[in-house]
């Protein structure tokens, strides 16, 4: 088929791929976010004793963790993860064919109107690993402590989301490290964005310049709330553990 045997083909699969990563991370950083408005209401760290799914009196940050159990977020989960490996699995196939095209390895190739001076463009597969690599890290954390006790009855389910956030952001060096991948985010999503626009036709000189804008804009306030939390959490830590 064509998408999937031509160049044009693989980067709308790309970009499509992407599309539905970022829309997930924006929840996620949301839901995320919804804990630092909790330390503002005095509600963090409060969970209900009847572990029900949305009791009264839980923090925002609670409600949002029990949507995320939800049925209909158990079946989006899975074609996400199909998402994300897609997404890899292409990016790395693009590099690859970008690398051939050019003689060697080389680095990712961009177009001319990205003046190709951006780092992030030019690491595009670099920040990939790296952001890969952190991923499992980070589902060690939460995915594997909530979900997956969940969805396969696999270790010891934590139901208090809140203590998750303090006893794993309140050790500094796993803090250091989630900044340094949210920076990583950062920098894959300022490119990736305006990039996955422009695959699929806007690429005017006006318009091109406006998603550049709009890259940074929502790639800082998606990786800017995850900052927050994971800074907040760590505060919080000192101030409740």
């Amino acid at each position: 088929m064509f998408i999937f045997n031509s160049s044009i083909g693989r980067k709308f699969i790309q970009s499509i791929s992407g599309a539905f990563l970022i829309l997930f991370l924006l929840i996620h950083a949301t839901i995320n976010f919804f804990s630092v408005i909790d330390s503002m209401t005095g509600k963090f760290g409060v969970a209900a004793a009847d572990e029900k799914l949305f009791s009264a009196g839980d923090g925002l940050f609670k409600l949002g963790c029990d949507f995320m159990s939800t049925g209909f977020i158990s079946i989006i989960v899975p074609v996400l993860a199909l998402g994300f490996v897609v997404h890899i699995v292409y990016g790395g196939w693009l590099t690859w064919q970008n690398m051939k095209a050019r003689g060697g390895l080389k680095r990712y190739e961009v177009p001319s109107k990205a003046k190709s001076d951006s780092w992030a463009a030019s690491n595009m597969l670099v920040l990939g690993i790296i952001v890969l690599g952190l991923l499992g890290f980070h589902l060690t954390h939460f995915w594997a402590k909530m979900q997956l006790p969940e969805m396969f009855g696999v270790g010891t389910y934590e139901n208090n989301p809140y203590y998750l956030l303090m006893v794993t952001f309140g050790k500094w060096w796993i803090l250091l490290l989630y900044l340094v991948w949210f920076v990583a985010i950062w920098l894959h999503m300022t490119h990736g964005f305006w990039s996955m626009f422009q695959t699929v036709g806007w690429n005017g000189k006006t318009w091109f310049k406006r998603l550049k804008v709009i890259a940074v804009i929502v790639s800082t306030l998606i990786c800017g709330a995850f900052a927050i939390t994971a800074i907040n959490a760590f505060v919080q830590a000192r101030i409740l553990l």
